[in-house]
């Protein structure tokens, strides 16, 4: 699916409510533009229906619906088979994609990579990625002009090769790069699902994307073949981790071909998610200049010009509560997969029916009427202090919720922030003049034709 919206500078984040429409016309928008064709109802009802071209799709925004359809009763809405078909033809049977006891037993083999202090090793690694950005930029012309979100996303995936693959990481980048842009381009559609046509399409596009991720496939098992043969002098990365782990309940290994989904899934995940979220961020200090002072004053307070390292981060009180508020007014996946309703069921007060669609999406709860206090506002202040504690915990979901939150929700945050500080002490990006930014949905919230800003020395 995709949804452009259009942002204005200054910042406006106003969700934008299409005319009222009702059937063919309603879904064939929803279709076409996602969020533009969402109601101001749905941004104000527990439970919002919304028609859509597979039925109505009942959209959550009650904390405790949220927890029934994520954490409590998680069991009975599987994921639905139209994002199932999505997914895994990227994928395979990543975290993302698979179910049951592989994605438990998946989930329980990479959890010690994403540990607290498993990720605070990956720091050296974000920072270097910084550096080098910082010293392309510095053989710049002054106030050059770049594409931000192009800069964020080769920056994210230089973190991802090197933490995945080690000395490896340069010469998987240009590999994973290629494929990742290919891959995003072959979108499943409602025909998938149809009976004769539904097969001829999926064998269709597998076949595309086989041929796609054939190089990366074949550097991939390469790899892992290495990692396998080298034992204990193999480098400590995230490759050798799922290469060696062993299941804790049952002392399986995952197959080569199970890393292999695990990687595509980390480095599309890892880096893409990640990078949308890094231009949000620079989009919105370029619009703010006061929460950019506050965050400059906070840098130069802790850090007083040194480099920041990630026993920094818990200390950056502000920065934190920054990175937290755009990921509420944008957060990079706005939109979880949909699940489908196993059994019968009754959701803050709304009776959903056996194999309903439903659908949980951090866009409409994080801007919900009924849980934020003026929530098209820009406001740091939601984050800190006594604020944040008022707030029902699952009204802010930017990772997801439940047993499939994000598994890397820490690395991610570590490394916006470690990013963020660091680029932020030599630069402060200005959005380009007589730029119209506008949002497109597709998996991630990323802007329409990228983002041009200037880019002033500090």
């Amino acid at each position: 699916m995709g949804a452009m919206s259009t942002i204005e500078a200054p910042l406006a984040t106003s969700p934008t409510p299409v005319k009222p429409l009702s059937g063919p016309a309603r879904r064939a928008a929803m279709w076409r533009n996602w969020i533009d064709a969402i109601p101001a109802s749905a941004y104000e009802t527990p439970v919002h229906v919304m028609p859509t071209w597979f039925g109505p799709l009942f959209i959550v925004s009650d904390p405790e619906g949220v927890r029934r359809v994520l954490l409590d009763g998680a069991e009975d809405y599987p994921k639905h088979a139209i994002h199932l078909t999505m997914t895994r033809l990227v994928f395979g049977d990543g975290l993302l994609s698979s179910e049951g006891e592989t994605w438990r037993a998946h989930r329980r083999i990479m959890s010690p990579a994403f540990e607290p202090r498993t990720v605070a090793t990956y720091g050296p690694a974000i920072l270097a990625a910084a550096e080098r950005l910082l010293c392309r930029w510095d053989r710049l012309a002054p106030d050059a002009e770049v594409d931000i979100a192009d800069e964020m996303l080769g920056l994210t995936l230089q973190v991802v090769s090197s933490t995945l693959f080690s000395s490896d990481g340069d010469a998987m980048i240009d590999i994973a790069g290629r494929a990742m842009r290919t891959a995003l381009s072959i979108r499943p559609n409602f025909l998938d699902l149809l009976p004769l046509i539904g097969r001829l399409r999926r064998g269709a596009n597998e076949r595309r994307m086989a041929e796609v991720f054939s190089e990366l496939d074949a550097a991939a098992h390469r790899l892992i073949a290495e990692r396998e043969a080298a034992g204990a002098d193999a480098p400590q990365d995230l490759l050798t981790r799922l290469v060696a782990t062993r299941d804790a309940a049952g002392g399986a290994r995952l197959t080569a071909r199970e890393v292999r989904d695990e990687v595509v899934t980390m480095f599309l995940a890892g880096h893409e998610t990640t990078a949308v979220a890094l231009t949000w961020i620079w989009y919105v200090l370029s619009q703010r200049p006061e929460a950019e002072a506050r965050l400059h004053a906070e840098l130069d307070a802790l850090l007083n010009g040194r480099t920041p390292v990630a026993s920094d981060l818990p200390r950056l009180v502000f920065t934190r509560a920054l990175v937290q508020e755009v990921m509420r007014l944008y957060p990079p996946v706005p939109n979880l997969l949909a699940r489908r309703a196993a059994k019968a069921d009754v959701v803050a007060g709304v009776r959903i029916p056996r194999g309903a669609m439903v659908a949980v999406t951090p866009w409409i709860l994080h801007r919900h009427r009924g849980l934020w206090d003026d929530p098209e506002r820009f406001d740091p202040e939601r984050f800190l202090g006594e604020t944040a504690g008022a707030r029902p915990r699952l009204a802010y979901i930017p990772f997801g919720a439940g047993p499939r939150t994000c598994i890397g929700a820490q690395l991610a945050l570590t490394e916006i922030m470690l990013v963020l500080a660091r680029v932020a002490q030599r630069y402060r990006p200005r959005l380009a003049p007589g730029q119209t930014v506008e949002l497109q949905h597709r998996v991630t919230l990323r802007p329409v034709g990228g983002m041009r800003m200037r880019l002033e020395r500090v």
